[in-house]
């Protein structure tokens, strides 16, 4: 499957709104799996702050609850929303709730986590873990759930992909 497949993946936003990851096309997208309950929920807060900073210059920053880690994602769609807007201030699209590994995992993460241009292949191991997909619908990094939205590393990134020409 080549990168640009990316782009016929169908999504379902938080709100039940068909989408397309094609909509995102010509973008960088930094596509994160989340949940209210996780240790690492606050970096909501970091997300939204890339989100911020960098959406005028293209970066969008994709997330997708998941409740297969410990149950830490109990909410439904509407209440994770709610908890995202009014704990963390959360802008930055939200897919429906789904599963990022398994046999009912979606599409997306179907891909980005078999994906092999150098970037770790394998399973999401945990919740808040962080795929950088570039301008052309390649993945060109991913990190840790350990690995804070505002990392060094993440931020490099980020400019890398952002200083693609469009």
């Amino acid at each position: 499957m080549s990168s640009s497949s990316l782009y016929e993946i169908d999504l379902t936003m938080n709100d039940g709104t068909p989408k397309s990851f094609g909509d995102f096309r010509g973008r960088p997208v930094l596509v994160v799996n989340v949940a209210s309950k996780c240790g690492f929920t606050p970096q909501y807060a970091g997300l939204e702050e890339l989100y911020s900073t960098y959406a005028e210059r293209g970066l969008v920053v994709l997330g997708m609850p998941s409740n297969q880690f410990m149950g830490q994602e109990p909410l439904n769609d509407g209440e994770i929303a709610e908890f995202c807007s009014t704990t963390f201030g959360v802008t930055f699209p939200l897919m429906a709730k789904g599963d990022v590994r398994g046999k009912d995992q979606h599409p997306l993460y179907r891909q980005l986590t078999k994906y092999r241009n150098g970037v770790l292949p394998g399973l999401v191991k945990w919740n808040f873990e962080k795929f950088l997909v570039n301008r052309d619908g390649e993945i060109v990094a991913r990190f840790a759930p350990t690995v804070e939205p505002d990392a060094p590393e993440v931020i490099a990134a980020i400019e890398a992909v952002l200083a693609q020409s469009a």
